[in-house]
C-alpha cells in the first residue's frame, strides 16, 4: 500500500488536499507514493522561513552553518543503503545511477562545509581593508558581505533529487539563508525521505529548510526583493518564473539551470586506438545511459568528420550492445527505465521530430 508524502511547513508536516497524484515505480508501473498539492496560501511559510529560519542562520557563525552541513551529510551516508532502495523504486535508477545521486548530494555538503571551516567563527565577511572616499578625507568604506533577510526557494528536477535539492541547500544555509525546497513530484519520495531523516536526526533548526510537496501553488506570489529563487528544469517553467508579475515588481532575483544543450565535437586527427577516441567512446556510452541519459550533462549531438563516421558509429554500437538494459532492482542491469510516463512522451516525441531529418541507425 502507497503512503502519502505531506509537506512540512511552518514547523510542522501538513497534508496537501484535492486529488492525488501518484508516484510510481517506472519498472513495474506501481505506485509507491501520493503527492497531493498544499491549496492554502503558502504566505505563512515564506515568513515562517524568513523571520524564524532566517533569524536562526544569521546569528550562526560559518563554523557554526558548517558544523550544520557536515551533519547533514553524515546522516546520508549512514542511510545510504535504504535511499538507495528508494531512488530505485521511485527513480527507475540502478545502483549506480542511485548512488552517484546520492553521494554527490553528501560530497557538495561535505565541501561547503570544508568551506565554512576557512570562513571562520565570524557570520559575515569583510572584503579587504578600509579605503579612502576622498584624499585626506576622514571618510573611509569598506565592504561587508551579509546574509540577505530573505528565503531562498529552490525548484527542482526530476533526474537528481538528492544531489540537486541537497547542492542548492548548502549554498543558502553557509550563506545564512532559510530554504523552502520544492522537488519534481515524479521522483520526489529520495527528496521526501532524505528530508525526514535530517528531520528525525534534529539536523534542521525551525524554520531554516522547508519541503513543499506537489506543485507551487501561490509561493511566488508572496516573495519580495530579499529572496531569491533557484530553479532547475525546462526553458518553458523557468520562462514563467522569471516572468511571473510579481517576480518582477519585487525584484526577486532568479537563477535558472534550463535546458542544457551539449555537444561532442570530434576533430579529424583523432584516430581510432589512441586514447583520446577510447575516452571519447567511452564517454559517450555513459552520458547515454547513465540515468538513462536523463542528466543536464548528457549528449545531445556528436560532430563527427564524414571520414570516421563509420569507425564512430561501429565503435560506439560495440560500446552500447554490452549495456544491460532492464529492471534496475537486478544488480546486472547497467540501466533502467525513463523515469515516468511523461518522459517516455517526450523522448518519443524527440525522436520523431529528428526523424524528419535524420535516419535511426540503431534501434
Amino acid at each position: 500500500m502507497s503512503v502519502q508524502l505531506d509537506s512540512y511547513l511552518e514547523g510542522a508536516w501538513k497534508a496537501g488536499e484535492g486529488d492525488p497524484v501518484a508516484l510510481i515505480n517506472p519498472t513495474t508501473e506501481a505506485t509507491v507514493a501520493t503527492v497531493k498539492p498544499i491549496r492554502a496560501s503558502l504566505a505563512g511559510a515564506v515568513a515562517w522561513g524568513r523571520d524564524v529560519g532566517g533569524k536562526t542562520l544569521r546569528a550562526m557563525s560559518f563554523a557554526e552553518r558548517g558544523a550544520l552541513l557536515e551533519g547533514m551529510a553524515k546522516a546520508i551516508h549512514g542511510a545510504r543503503e535504504a535511499l538507495i532502495d528508494v531512488a530505485v523504486q521511485n527513480g527507475g535508477n540502478t545502483r549506480g545511477d542511485a548512488k552517484f545521486d546520492i553521494d554527490g548530494a553528501t560530497a557538495v555538503l561535505s565541501h561547503y562545509a570544508y568551506l565554512a571551516k576557512e570562513l571562520g567563527d565570524s557570520p559575515w565577511i569583510v572584503e579587504d581593508q578600509a579605503v579612502e572616499i576622498f584624499r585626506g578625507s576622514k571618510i573611509r568604506a569598506e565592504h561587508v558581505l551579509v546574509p540577505r533577510h530573505g528565503l531562498a526557494v529552490h525548484i527542482n528536477a526530476f533526474n537528481f533529487p538528492a544531489w540537486g535539492m541537497m547542492g542548492k541547500a548548502a549554498v543558502s544555509l553557509l550563506a545564512g539563508m532559510p530554504v523552502l525546497s520544492k522537488p519534481a513530484t515524479s521522483t520526489a519520495a529520495l527528496a521526501h525521505a532524505i528530508f525526514e531523516l535530517l528531520l528525525e536526526q534534529e539536523l534542521v533548526p525551525a524554520g531554516s529548510f522547508q519541503l513543499l510537496m506537489g506543485s507551487a501553488g501561490d509561493l511566488l506570489d508572496h516573495l519580495g526583493p530579499q529572496d531569491v529563487v533557484a530553479f532547475t528544469g525546462s526553458q518553458g517553467v523557468g520562462n514563467k518564473i522569471k516572468t511571473h508579475a510579481n517576480v518582477i515588481a519585487q525584484g526577486v532575483r532568479v537563477n535558472l539551470e534550463a535546458d542544457s544543450l551539449n555537444a561532442v565535437v570530434i576533430g579529424p586527427d583523432v584516430e581510432q586506438g589512441s586514447e583520446l577516441f577510447d575516452l571519447l567512446i567511452r564517454d559517450l556510452g555513459i552520458e547515454m545511459t547513465q540515468k538513462a541519459g536523463q542528466k543536464c550533462t548528457a549528449t545531445r549531438r556528436v560532430l563527427v568528420p564524414e571520414a570516421s563516421l563509420e569507425t564512430v558509429r561501429t565503435a560506439l554500437f560495440e560500446r552500447l550492445d554490452r549495456i544491460r538494459i532492464g529492471d534496475p532492482s537486478d544488480e546486472k542491469v547497467r540501466m533502467g527505465p525513463l523515469t515516468s510516463q511523461a518522459q517516455l512522451d517526450d523522448a518519443r516525441a524527440g525522436i520523431r521530430t529528428l526523424t524528419a531529418d535524420a535516419d535511426i541507425v540503431r534501434g
